[in-house]
C-alpha cells in the first residue's frame, strides 16, 4: 500500500540531504516493496483468505521486524509520544486505509486502485490551510482540480470499473489524506514512534478481532499451499522492511525532492498487474493516470521552488 505512510513527513524533511541519491534509491526500493505488498494481498485474498485474516498476518509480522529493528537501539522510550490520542487517531486511519484500499483491490486491477489512491497528496494540499493553518496557496488548488479530472478519467462509467471498487478506493483516499495530516501534527513525534504506535494499535486491533473471524478462516489456511503460505507471511516482511526504507530516504533526501518520485508506484503498480494478472490499464486510463501524476509532479516542483526561496 501506498506511498507515504508511515512516515511523519514534516519532521523527516527537516533532516540534513547529504546522500540525496541514496534517498531516492531508498524510496524507490520502499515503493516496490510496498507494491508488492499490495500484489501479494490481492493473491492471497483471491485463494480465500479473508481480509481481516490478511491484514492481521501483515499487521502483526510488521510489529515484530519493526520492533527487532528500533527496539535495540533506541529501547522502550521509542513509545513515549508526546500526543497519545493524535497517535490513536493516526493509527486508526492507517488501519481504515489498508481495511479499505485491501477491500478495493478485491473488485479492481492494482493500477487502477493505486491510480484512486493518488488523489490523497493533492486533497491534503486543499484542505491544509484550513486544519493545519498553511498559507492558501493557488498553485495547490490547481493541482487538485487537474488531478480530480484525471481520477474521473480512471472511474469514468465506460471504463467498467465496479462501483464498490471505486468507492472503497475513494474512501481510502480521504483516509490517507487523514493519516497524512495527522502525521504533519505529530511532527514533535519521533518518525519511529509514529510508525510503532500504529503498528502496535493496528495489531492490537486486528487481534482482538481474532475470535470473531478465525474460525471460519482455520479451513482455508489448512488448505493453503506453501507458495501461498509464503507469500502470505512475506507480506508483513515487504511492509515492514518498506516502510524502514521509507523514513531512511527522508534522513538521506528532502521531502520536495523526492515528491515526484513517489508516483513512479503506479508504473510498479501496472507491471506487477501486468506479470502476475496479465492486465495492463487501457489507452484511456493510462491518460487519467498520467495526469494524476503530473498534478502532483507539477506541484511537488512549485512547492520545491518555494521552499528554496
Amino acid at each position: 500500500m501506498p506511498r507515504v505512510t508511515a512516515l511523519n513527513s514534516a519532521q523527516a524533511s527537516t533532516y540534513p540531504a547529504q546522500r540525496p541519491l541514496l534517498g531516492v534509491a531508498s524510496l524507490l526500493l520502499s515503493l516496490l516493496l510496498l507494491t508488492m505488498l499490495d500484489g501479494m494481498g490481492k493473491w492471497v485474498m483471491a485463494v480465500g483468505v479473508p481480509l481481516l485474516v490478511f491484514c492481521w498476518f501483515r499487521y502483526a509480522i510488521h510489529l515484530v521486524l519493526l520492533l527487532f529493528i528500533i527496539l535495540p537501539s533506541r529501547g522502550l522510550t521509542v513509545f513515549k509520544s508526546k500526543m497519545p490520542k493524535l497517535q490513536c487517531l493516526r493509527a486508526a486511519a492507517m488501519l481504515g486505509s489498508a481495511l479499505s484500499f485491501f477491500t478495493s483491490l478485491s473488485y479492481l486491477h492494482q493500477a487502477e486502485a493505486t491510480a484512486l489512491i493518488f488523489i490523497a497528496p493533492l486533497l491534503m494540499l486543499s484542505i491544509a490551510p484550513w486544519v493545519l493553518k498553511e498559507p492558501i496557496r493557488k498553485s495547490r488548488w490547481v493541482a487538485a482540480a487537474i488531478g480530480l479530472v484525471g481520477v474521473m478519467i480512471v472511474i469514468r462509467p465506460s471504463a467498467g470499473l465496479p462501483a464498490m471498487g471505486v468507492i472503497m478506493g475513494l474512501i481510502t483516499a480521504c483516509l490517507f489524506t487523514a493519516q497524512h495530516l495527522l502525521s504533519r501534527m505529530l511532527a514533535h513525534d519521533s518518525a519511529f514512534t509514529t510508525v510503532l504506535w500504529s503498528g502496535a494499535i493496528g495489531a492490537g486491533t486486528l487481534t482482538l478481532s481474532l475470535p470473531f473471524v478465525l474460525p471460519d478462516a482455520v479451513d482455508i489456511l489448512k488448505t493453503l499451499s506453501p507458495l501461498n503460505w509464503v507469500i502470505l507471511l512475506l507480506s508483513g516482511v515487504a511492509g515492514g522492511l518498506g516502510h524502514l526504507l521509507q523514513i531512511q530516504s527522508y534522513r538521506y533526501a528532502p521531502a520536495s525532492l523526492l515528491a515526484p518520485f513517489i508516483y513512479i508506484q503506479i508504473t510498479f503498480a501496472a507491471t506487477i498487474g501486468w506479470i502476475v494478472w496479465s492486465h495492463l490499464p487501457d489507452q484511456t486510463t493510462w491518460i487519467g493516470i498520467g495526469i494524476i501524476c503530473a498534478s502532483g509532479i507539477f506541484n511537488s516542483l512549485i512547492e520545491w521552488r518555494r521552499s528554496r526561496t
